[in-house]
């Protein structure tokens, strides 16, 4: 019999597709929406916060929610009765990014005679991702399939690497929320080194730290690459206005020599999966352009003027 599968994250989605088990799937979060047919799936999950906010506003919103203990998000126990999943992807890296794997266990505590195997994941960084591959592929049994991925990714890793050897390193901020300001942790670090950039806020394997607006204006980066966790290009170019209202902004080194970028960090940097191939591409089209064709410009990002 054919395993039926929920995932909450689109990354895992993203995997579970990639693997060739889409088929599989039973259910999806209102955050999984990649490939395209993932969209006919029911929707099991809606944040508890209003996700058109302002940067400020969200923040605001879901570090009250934290703090009242309570979950960010809500699980359709009735949808996931019926649709009945053998198995249930979900998150523990951070409980604000998506469903953690607490929510989904006081959910199936409240369903009578479900028992779903719940399986949660934790991508801190690039080998991370290998990892969790590897694993949904041995839970979905395809093991082959799950090793193959992640050969074409690191094929991947190294062709850039070998592409930006012995080039320059400019200096690079990279922002995943505007207001308050945080840098991009976990696997980015790792992504614009092998891009051929030098990081300048977040370590590799941690997670994304808070930082002052002081300290972009002390480091002053020759590049800054803009990627809100959860914001598309359009979203994102309505919030960058609060930091282009801040002073000295438009002293900085990257401001002044035209080098800031806006990207999808929806659908890219925040999704820990097989398209982390294409946020490599899209960090050496920006910071290595003379290198790369500019295949993901406008779609992935663009140049802010």
């Amino acid at each position: 019999m054919k395993q039926r599968v929920l995932s909450l994250l689109s990354s895992t989605t993203e995997i579970i597709y990639a693997l060739g088990c889409g088929d599989r799937l039973v259910g999806r979060s209102h955050e999984c929406d990649y490939p395209e047919e993932v969209s006919e799936l029911p929707i099991c999950t809606i944040p508890k916060f209003n996700v058109d906010g302002t940067s400020r506003e969200v923040d605001d919103e879901v570090k009250s929610l934290v703090q009242s203990a309570l979950s960010i998000y809500y699980i359709n126990e009735k949808l996931l009765k019926e649709l009945k999943p053998d198995i249930i992807f979900t998150q523990s890296q951070c409980e604000v990014c998506a469903v953690s794997v607490s929510d989904v266990e006081k959910a199936l505590n409240n369903i009578t005679g479900l028992s779903s195997r719940v399986i949660s994941v934790e991508p801190n960084s690039v080998e991370d991702i290998f990892n969790d591959i590897l694993t949904i592929a041995e839970i979905l049994n395809v093991r082959k399939k799950g090793k193959e991925l992640v050969e074409l990714i690191k094929a991947k890793i190294d062709s850039t690497e070998k592409i930006v050897y012995q080039k320059s390193s400019p200096s690079v901020a990279t922002i995943e929320w505007i207001d308050p300001l945080m840098a991009a942790g976990n696997w980015v670090p790792q992504l614009i080194r092998v891009a051929g950039g030098k990081n300048l806020f977040g370590e590799a394997g941690k997670h994304s730290p808070w930082m002052k607006y002081n300290d972009l204006v002390e480091q002053d980066p020759e590049i800054i690459i803009v990627m809100p966790c959860g914001y598309d290009i359009k979203k994102t170019l309505i919030e960058i206005k609060t930091l282009e209202s801040k002073k000295g902004w438009g002293s900085l080194k990257a401001v002044r020599n035209r080098n800031v970028y806006i990207t999808d960090g929806n659908q890219f940097f925040n999704r820990p999966g097989p398209r982390i191939i294409e946020s490599l591409e899209i960090l050496l089209e920006i910071i290595h352009s003379d290198f790369s064709e500019s295949k993901h410009i406008d779609s992935g990002w663009i140049k802010l003027n």
